[in-house]
């Protein structure tokens, strides 16, 4: 991991509809934080994977979050997808989404497949599930941030 000096991050937002990949083509559902937010990101603050802890309707989950451009998608628009890890059976648009940004797992990425990508998330998972185990940031699923 590369430590960040902007980490921690706090951020909240209502969640908004995204591209409608998540799910669909890659198994992997995200919410969606509005531009406002996104917009609100420190100048310094990198593309890329990163992972945390999030609210939403009083419960805490891990989170792994994409910050960017999807080169994959080629995306015009920058995004912040939230990936809980957790399973939902419905959607929460328009319910609050609190995050909590801890640490960066890695940068922004193309891949030559869907495939490569699916990989890569799967990765990205399992190192934001370890990291959030471990006793520094497994304390942080306790900031006031994330009750209030």
């Amino acid at each position: 991991m590369v430590a960040k000096s902007y980490l921690p991050y706090y951020a909240a937002g209502k969640v908004i509809a995204g591209f409608g990949r998540g799910s669909k083509a890659l198994g992997c559902p995200t919410a969606n934080l509005p531009e406002e937010v996104i917009e609100a990101l420190p100048a310094e603050f990198e593309t890329g994977i990163y992972y945390g802890w999030a609210s939403l309707e009083k419960s805490i989950y891990k989170m792994v979050m994409s910050i960017g451009w999807n080169p994959f998608y080629k995306n015009e628009k920058k995004s912040m997808e939230v990936h809980l890890l957790h399973e939902f059976e419905n959607d929460f648009y328009g319910k609050e989404l609190k995050v909590l940004v801890l640490g960066y797992v890695r940068p922004e990425l193309n891949f030559a497949s869907v495939d490569e990508l699916i990989t890569a998330i799967h990765s990205d998972i399992d190192v934001a599930a370890k990291s959030l185990d471990e006793p520094l940031m497994a304390k942080y699923k306790e900031d006031s941030f994330l009750s209030s």
